[in-house]
């Protein structure tokens, strides 16, 4: 495997993925704004979207991918019933949740959206529309199973093209949203489960090659899967933190007008990056991480662990710091047009700025968590996040009635980089992690470069601060045009003082 590649291969589809999203919420935006339809639509589109991105963004890969590898290791035929005894638990559990919830759904809704509570058409409004998205959460759960079979076989493509779908059917429907007058939200929200559905279809073409389903109602629940899912709820909760923060963050948003849609905005910028620098690396990593962990390969152990750090960095810390410098601009060029009004720029540009001083965090956790994860180590980092998650509800509850919804990424940030370093401490006492010095000199290469494209990208936001302004039609095309500059100015930077060796695109791992 080719660990650049392969990340590359991940990560196209993946921002291919993105950037539909981000067209898909600039259509969201001109439409609802940050108005009372739009909080409503984004709490009942916040359940299953987190669950998309905890189960599709590595946390059932964590679980599932070194058991099934070692499995693989013995034979196919092992390694198929174990898969099969899997699957059939989680239909039969998955399908019994979704009815469960279906039914009790105001209560549910309640929980999600406390702030709701007061405003009888508001929280019915929620509850309708939750329902029609909810059942989207066995869809991507059944759909993320096939994706870690696909990808403990190194077949990276299908599984992250396959949330394209989501955006696609979400953009047909907003681009036709005039026809659909005050009904909108709800086929919008009806879209969502009917796309799990067909990712799930998508999904299953691909992983026949390599994964015979045989359907059983049957609970077979033998020592190994009895381990498989001492390991899932685990990782669920520690490889997902960063998405079971910003949700906690919505519930207790719900309390402030229109504070949900700033925070939904601002989350949609940073998780483009996150998505490579955190996401894909994560992913791409595990099976060949598991499979040297299982041989005891030690030296390739090293060398994947410390080329998926510095090639997290290369890719965060410019992000960070492009985010820092020009989270107004990047907010107002990319959702300031119609309903999206000034004051909504400036509030969701407050929580993308503390959102942007984490992100290297974010990107931390996913890879110290995967690190773990390959040792059959679920355990550690769940005890670790569950610690962060408990900070960061403190923080935001403690200072929400002073400073209001941006506590919220500020406690998310802090609890972030508290989760981060507590992993790496433990990692390094487990001596489950050990720097190379490669690692080392390239790391303050990569700082040196992008604290120079900050100055650059500080620049470029100065030169064309005119055309970038808020009431200018064509200021995503500069916002583009300067993003553009600074990521080839970076790239340049890098390539000149060395920050990231290109020799690695032809190594293997």
């Amino acid at each position: 495997m080719n660990l650049v590649k392969s990340t590359g291969t991940f990560g196209f589809y993946t921002i291919i993925s993105r950037l539909l999203g981000y067209l898909r919420d600039v259509l969201i935006a001109i439409t609802l704004g940050t108005s009372v339809l739009a909080d409503v639509f984004f709490v009942a589109f916040r359940i299953p979207n987190t669950f998309r991105r905890l189960f599709s963004e590595g946390t059932f890969n964590a679980a599932f991918v070194p058991s099934y590898t070692s499995e693989r290791a013995k034979s196919k035929t092992k390694s198929n019933k174990f898969a099969n005894e899997i699957f059939n638990l989680l239909f039969l559990g998955l399908m019994f949740l979704v009815l469960l919830v279906e039914i009790f759904m105001p209560a549910f809704v309640k929980l999600i959206a406390p702030g709701f509570v007061d405003d009888e058409e508001k929280i019915k409004l929620v509850t309708d529309l939750t329902r029609l998205t909810f059942p989207f959460l066995l869809f991507v759960s059944l759909s993320s199973f096939f994706a870690a079979i696909l990808n403990s076989h190194n077949k990276f493509a299908a599984a992250s093209a396959a949330p394209i779908v989501l955006n696609i059917l979400l953009i047909i429907i907003l681009f036709f949203g005039n026809y659909f007058g005050d009904n909108l939200i709800y086929y919008l929200s009806f879209s969502v489960s009917f796309a799990g559905l067909l990712q799930l279809f998508f999904l299953y073409k691909f992983v026949k090659k390599f994964y015979t389903l045989t359907f059983t109602f049957k609970f077979i629940i033998n020592n190994k899967v009895k381990f498989f899912f001492k390991k899932l709820l685990p990782s669920i909760f520690s490889s997902g933190v960063t998405q079971i923060n910003i949700l906690i963050g919505t519930i207790i948003a719900s309390f402030q007008a229109s504070a949900v849609s700033y925070l939904y905005y601002a989350d949609r910028i940073y998780q483009i990056n996150l998505a490579i620098a955190g996401i894909a690396i994560g992913v791409v990593i595990l099976p060949q991480l598991s499979k040297y962990i299982y041989s005891n390969n030690k030296k390739k152990i090293i060398k994947i662990q410390n080329k998926a750090l510095e090639l997290s960095m290369f890719m965060s810390l410019p992000a960070s710091i492009a985010l820092l410098i020009g989270s107004e601009e990047i907010i107002s060029a990319l959702f300031g047009y119609g309903s999206f009004t000034e004051d909504a720029v400036i509030n969701s540009a407050k929580a993308l700025f503390y959102f942007g001083l984490g992100l290297p965090a974010f990107a931390l956790i996913k890879i110290f968590s995967t690190f773990f994860f390959a040792n059959h180590d679920t355990k550690s980092p769940f005890y670790i996040s569950l610690i962060s998650v408990i900070l960061n509800i403190s923080i935001s509850i403690y200072f929400f009635k002073s400073v209001g919804f941006i506590i919220i990424p500020i406690a998310t940030t802090i609890s972030s980089w508290f989760n981060s370093i507590l992993l790496f401490i433990y990692l390094k006492n487990k001596a489950l992690f050990q720097f190379n010095k490669l690692f080392l000199i390239s790391f303050f290469k990569i700082i040196f470069a992008s604290i120079l494209m900050g100055i650059f990208f500080k620049f470029l936001m100065t030169t064309f601060e005119n055309y970038l302004a808020y009431e200018q039609s064509f200021k995503s095309f500069y916002l583009i045009f300067s993003v553009l500059l600074g990521l080839v100015f970076y790239l340049l930077t890098s390539f000149f003082i060395k920050a990231f060796n290109y020799k690695d695109l032809q190594l293997r791992y």
